[in-house]
């Protein structure tokens, strides 16, 4: 099981093929068991163009969602507080690496300098 972090849909509603057929091929692999989360939810909102906003829905409804529970939050706070200062972690890459690392799911970003607390052999 994967969580696909924002910048991998950003690339795939901008349509870059080599990243839609990774991620064909990703969904393929896991049975479609890809995940995103509230977060990534935000993200692609908050710069979405009103034109956007169909093929938007389309692709985020297409995934499961990982619901943000209290353990994943202690855990995101926890390890804000280890990365923020050494490796410039933001709230919501701690709050998506928590959710991998809770629920035991890979993650795939083209970010992985923003994942200092996921062990590479998780990250695609």
């Amino acid at each position: 099981m994967i969580i696909f972090d924002t910048d991998v849909l950003i690339w795939i509603l901008r349509g870059k093929e080599e990243v839609i057929e990774k991620a064909k091929q990703i969904i393929e692999d896991t049975n479609g068991y890809v995940y995103i989360t509230p977060i990534q939810i935000a993200e692609i909102y908050a710069g979405a163009r009103k034109r956007e906003i169909p093929s938007i829905e389309r692709l985020l409804n297409s995934f499961k969602h990982i619901e943000i529970n209290s353990e994943i939050g202690k855990l995101a706070g926890e390890l804000l507080n280890k990365y923020r200062k050494s490796h410039n972690v933001e709230l919501a890459d701690s709050l998506i690496a928590s959710c991998c690392i809770v629920c035991g799911f890979k993650l795939w970003t083209f970010n992985k300098k923003h994942y200092p607390m996921i062990k590479d052999e998780n990250i695609l």
